[in-house]
């Protein structure tokens, strides 16, 4: 089969994660590229949705224009042990970009973005304390080093661009620049959008009472959420979510228990992550 045939309709470079390492952002980032489509949902091809088939991931860019480069961003592939080996073997030669942030802030992140859903509930030492719980992704999600291993037996290492979650808060456009030179086209910025936040945890909620009420008709509402009066409604019911919090004692556990994973992805990279396990720091999650 004719590799070049093969790829047609394909992307020329994926986001592979890490889930709340603002992969979100750099894929809204890429968007406003004059040369760039990526799809609004994320495919999840390579891991949950392979049986789906190739031509079904197809059409996932049927909507991109003639001469545009096609990407994708699913950040669930870098923690999901097939994903490489199946992008390796349609995809050989694909740039490929990953973003990591400390993992106890990212596995704190993912267990707020549930709690804002309903999913989870109480006490964050009940998902956050094992890694075989009932949401084992909290923690096995940011062993970064065994996840980047497995990709490395499959791609070479040029063919990943590493960027932190740290670096995007110091220097976005620097971040941008590195991505757009990576994937192989020129370095566009949108000013506008620089500074925007997406999967914002701040941002005020309908009561999740609501939200489940609401979830049937939720594609009928979706066209009236930019009108005045659909966002003076919302601002009025909508409030700020509380997360319960992380424990000192907890935050020492989780850097503990990364401790090992840590020193081994800065083998691979080098880098000192050291940082990621001095001080019980925790940030905002989101």
């Amino acid at each position: 089969m004719n590799p070049e045939t093969e790829r047609t309709g394909l992307p020329s470079f994926i986001v592979i994660g890490a889930v709340k390492a603002a992969t979100t952002w750099i894929a809204h980032q890429l968007r406003q590229h004059p040369s760039l489509y990526l799809p609004g949902p994320e495919p999840h091809y390579f891991s949950t949705a392979y049986d789906r088939g190739l031509d079904w991931y197809r059409q996932c860019f049927a909507a991109a224009a003639p001469g545009e480069i096609i990407g994708e961003k699913s950040a669930d592939y870098l923690a999901y042990p097939a994903a490489p080996e199946r992008i390796a073997k349609l995809l050989p030669n694909i740039p490929l970009v990953v973003q990591l942030r400390n993992p106890v802030e990212r596995a704190y992140s993912d267990y707020c973005m549930l709690f804002r859903r309903g999913t989870v509930t109480g006490d964050p030492r009940h998902y956050l304390e094992r890694s075989h719980g009932e949401q084992p992704r909290f923690l096995e999600d940011g062993l970064y080093g065994r996840h980047l291993a497995r990709y490395l037996d499959h791609f070479d290492r040029s063919q990943i661009k590493i960027i932190f979650h740290d670096d995007i808060r110091v220097n976005p456009e620097e971040v941008i620049g590195d991505v757009c030179r990576h994937i192989g086209v020129a370095v566009h910025v949108a000013p506008d959008e620089l500074h925007a936040r997406k999967n914002d945890s701040e941002a005020a909620m309908l009561p999740l009472p609501m939200r489940r009420l609401l979830r049937p008709v939720k594609k009928v509402v979706q066209p009236l959420r930019d009108h005045g009066w659909f966002r003076r409604m919302h601002a009025g019911l909508a409030q700020p979510v509380r997360y319960p919090p992380l424990s000192a004692d907890l935050v020492h556990r989780l850097q503990n228990y990364y401790q090992e994973d840590v020193e081994r992805l800065g083998t691979i990279i080098g880098r000192d992550l050291t940082p990621w396990l001095s001080a019980a720091r925790v940030a905002e999650a989101g």
